[in-house]
């Protein structure tokens, strides 16, 4: 049975070595993998989005409306903004971090409140926490991703000391020992 992950965020959050971490750690584990990076105005700050399938088989990387096992979101309001691609009895795991987009800099609309309370409505499982503060608490904000690939580690059956090994082969090793702590943080929160 093939299984879907979706990763969504802003243009420089790091979705992409996410996405290429937990390629690499699905590889190692014998599955078929398949990667599609969906691009946004990634470099304005844009919607950035990531398929992630895995399985015995794996025909296609494209996740439809709906299929999605999994949503790994960076921001609130890309959780929202996805949530139809999420199965009836689907999971999001979501930074609660705000970033504003660019009406409602501009001023032509304000953020959504409570998005966590409303996705919970619309029946999904909302795995939601503050990844900015456990990022910094690890030595830097850029450490989001591996905050929340700690969080979604919970959800694998698959040993801790193994997603630390993919960590090890897709982090540069000047920020190792950063990436290692952000990830556990995210994990035990």
């Amino acid at each position: 049975m093939t299984k879907n992950i979706m990763i969504v965020g802003v243009g420089g959050q790091g979705s992409l070595l996410a996405s290429k971490l937990l390629g690499y750690l699905l590889l190692n584990e014998g599955y078929d993998v398949k990667v599609s990076e969906v691009h946004g105005m990634s470099q304005r700050g844009g919607s950035v989005v990531t398929y992630v399938r895995f399985g015995e088989k794996v025909y296609s990387p494209i996740i439809d409306k709906g299929e999605a096992d999994v949503i790994v979101s960076f921001e609130l309001l890309e959780a929202a903004r996805y949530l139809e691609y999420l199965r009836p009895d689907g999971k999001i795991v979501t930074n609660t971090q705000q970033i504003d987009p660019m009406p409602v800099i501009t001023g032509a609309m304000s953020y959504p409140e409570d998005l966590v309370k409303k996705m919970q409505e619309k029946g999904a499982q909302v795995d939601a926490m503050d990844c900015l503060s456990l990022a910094n608490e690890a030595g830097s904000a850029k450490a989001v991703n591996l905050v929340l690939m700690g969080r979604l580690s919970k959800y694998f059956d698959i040993p801790v000391e193994k997603w630390q090994n993919a960590i090890e082969k897709c982090v540069p090793a000047k920020f190792l020992e950063l990436n290692k702590k952000a990830f556990l943080l995210g994990r035990e929160y």
